[in-house]
């Protein structure tokens, strides 16, 4: 059982308290700010820490809609290929023939899992999860059971993941937590990356692109000082340019998920502004 109390002493209140000391005077919204422009770290050292002047090797180029067709996952792939993005993130529909089409690129097949509510059974998340790693797949996007935690059914949250995770290091592949911020108070976002890392997950990330928001340089900050520098965190949902993209990273990002990749990448401006 999580002690919820312990995690807000060692956690919250530390990271809360940090911010506040960046703050310009108006709130946790000019304390993001802050972040974002390199005010303060949170003390974060790690890999994440450096900003890269090419950003391909973070990015997930991701294409989760419903009405996505064989030819945008086509197009998608070979984007990828041709950016050198970190992988092509699709629904489980797709990762066979995503599989195929990124054979011999440098390209990570990811797909997701119990997506977008995070509110399947367990045992059907690690079967959805044993499915797309046999069709290609090396990594894991999966939703959390958001009710379970906000419920405090922790041992539920852990047993859930872990059976995800389990799958995952059957075959040596990465299961990334979605823990879906927006829905969760910031004790919350820290029991969720903990419970994540009792699961042995190796990833956490902000968002599904599908919620109530998207990825915050805020939470991006609170979850990288909660899981420290061994685990990796993704920050999806509403980033679209190179400047949020580096702001993320700053707040200690390791991977970024975005539709809007190749915007990122060559600095144009222009584009639909979907999130996913």
């Amino acid at each position: 059982m999580i002690d919820r109390s312990e995690l807000i002493e060692e956690i919250t209140r530390q990271v809360l308290a940090v911010l506040a000391a960046a703050e310009t005077g108006g709130g946790l919204d000019n304390a993001s700010e802050a972040v974002a422009n390199g005010a303060v770290r949170l003390g974060y050292s790690g890999a994440a820490a450096e900003v890269p002047a090419g950003l391909a090797e973070y990015i997930d180029h991701t294409l989760l809609r419903p009405n996505a067709t064989p030819a945008d996952i086509d197009t998608l792939c070979d984007e990828a290929a041709d950016f050198h993005f970190a992988a092509v993130c699709i629904n489980p529909v797709w990762v066979a023939r995503a599989a195929r089409r990124l054979r011999g690129a440098r390209v990570t097949v990811a797909s997701v899992v119990g997506f977008p509510l995070g509110a399947s059974l367990p045992e059907i998340k690690a079967m959805e999860a044993r499915r797309a790693l046999r069709d290609g797949a090396r990594e894991i996007d999966m939703v959390i059971n958001i009710g379970a935690l906000k419920g405090g059914d922790h041992e539920l949250v852990r047993r859930d993941i872990a059976g995800v995770s389990d799958a995952c290091r059957e075959v040596g592949a990465l299961n990334k937590v979605i823990i879906e911020a927006a829905y969760l108070s910031d004790e919350e976002k820290v029991v969720a990356c903990r419970l994540a890392q009792l699961a042995r997950a190796d990833f956490v990330k902000t968002s599904t692109g599908f919620g109530p928001g998207g990825a915050t340089v805020f939470d991006v900050a609170l979850m990288r000082e909660t899981v420290g520098e061994k685990m990796g965190v993704k920050a999806a949902g509403g980033i679209h340019t190179a400047g949020e993209a580096r702001a993320m990273i700053r707040a200690g990002a390791s991977r970024i998920g975005a539709s809007a990749g190749i915007k990122i990448v060559t600095g144009d401006e222009g584009g639909s502004g979907e999130s996913y």
